[in-house]
This record gives structure tokens, sequence and C-alpha cells, in this order.
């Protein structure tokens, strides 16, 4: 069965989501980003999701994380629970 591992960050505007990704794409690591602005529990890890299948995050998620590429930010993604950034961080 298809897998992926990722990592994300969640707030509550676009705007903030932007600013975001631009710290990231200037040199600031994802996972420090993640614990200071994420406001998903996830933020304590860096983001990190773990290991999961298609189909157990939410539609958005899955056209990102089993279609784009490894190791690039995706986003802002929007989603029900707010925007996203998120970076495949493996997949098999």
């Amino acid at each position: 069965m298809a897998w992926a591992t990722a990592r994300h960050i969640l707030v509550d505007s676009e705007e903030r989501c932007e600013a975001l990704k631009a710290e990231i794409e200037n040199g600031t690591e994802f996972g420090e980003v993640a614990k200071e602005n994420s406001t998903c529990p996830s933020s304590r890890k860096g983001g990190d999701l773990g290991k999961f299948g298609p189909g157990q995050m939410v539609p958005e998620f899955d056209k990102a994380v089993f279609n784009g590429d490894v190791g690039v930010v995706y986003g802002p993604i929007k989603t029900q629970f707010g925007f996203h950034l998120l970076e495949v961080t493996g997949r098999g």
C-alpha cells in the first residue's frame, strides 16, 4: 500500500502562511517554524504528521502529498482547519 510521511504548519490566515513560507525559503528550518507558529498539536514535533496512507488525511493534503515532489514546501493549502504549509518528507 502507498504511504507518505509529511510535516505541516497550521495557521489561521493565508497571509500568515505566505509569510512563514518565505521564512522557510530564506533558510529557517521548517520544524522550528512549526514549533513556533503552528496551532496544530503536531507543532510539538516540528509539525511531523508521521506515516499515513491515501485517504487518512483531508483530500487537499492527499493531493499534495501523493502527487507532489518530496522535500518541497507546498502551500498555502486551505482546509476546513485553516491554512497549511506542507512538506512531504518521504513516500513509498
